[in-house]
């Protein structure tokens, strides 16, 4: 199960993406009894090799400024025809329209389910906005929890009691004795 920090990256990526222009954007929610890889696959494509390494290089940099997190390890930057991002929770896909064409992952990830860049920032605002409501239903529990204990709490009233008083024992001013001087012998 993908956590909210999980679909924020996701969602950065995509928009990565989409910044810089990447052609059919797809991400794959991957069944978890199928894969024990990663929970998203990331799919987009370039019109060349040039743009394929702008798409990536973007992912790094937004990855690395806004959750500082680079990823686990970057395959096929040097061709740049299928270049992947391993960020462990989601791995980015970015092909070249041919190689996309060739190797089919979305035929071969027939279980996955296709998740738009709208849906996934839905799911987000959702698990944000269920936060807050937990939050807010904590924070009344405890506020009703807390006015109840006062009020349920006896009053107790207590005579005040006096403190006993401190004796103090007289002490005699010692008659203070002369320094005696003693002549210095010669």
């Amino acid at each position: 199960m993908a956590t909210n920090e999980t679909n924020r990256m996701l969602a950065a990526a995509a928009a990565a993406c989409e910044d810089k222009k990447a052609e059919d954007i797809r991400i794959l929610a991957l069944d978890p009894a199928e894969s024990g890889l990663t929970d998203y696959f990331l799919l987009c494509n370039g019109t060349n090799e040039r743009q394929n390494v702008a798409i990536a290089d973007e992912i790094e940099l937004r990855m690395k400024r806004e959750f500082n997190t680079l990823p686990n390890s970057v395959e096929g930057r040097r061709q740049a025809e299928w270049i992947l991002l391993d960020y462990v929770d989601f791995i980015v896909h970015i092909f070249s329209p041919e190689k996309r064409a060739f190797y089919g992952l979305e035929r071969l990830r027939k279980s996955a389910t296709t998740l738009s860049v709208d849906d996934l920032n839905a799911e987000i605002k959702q698990h944000i906005a269920s936060a807050r409501q937990k939050k807010s239903v904590a924070v009344a529990k405890k506020a009703v929890k807390k006015a109840s204990a006062k009020k349920s709490a006896p009053v107790k009233r207590t005579a005040a009691k006096k403190a006993p008083a401190k004796k103090t024992a007289v002490k005699k001013a010692a008659a203070k004795k002369p320094a005696k001087k003693t002549a210095k012998k010669r």
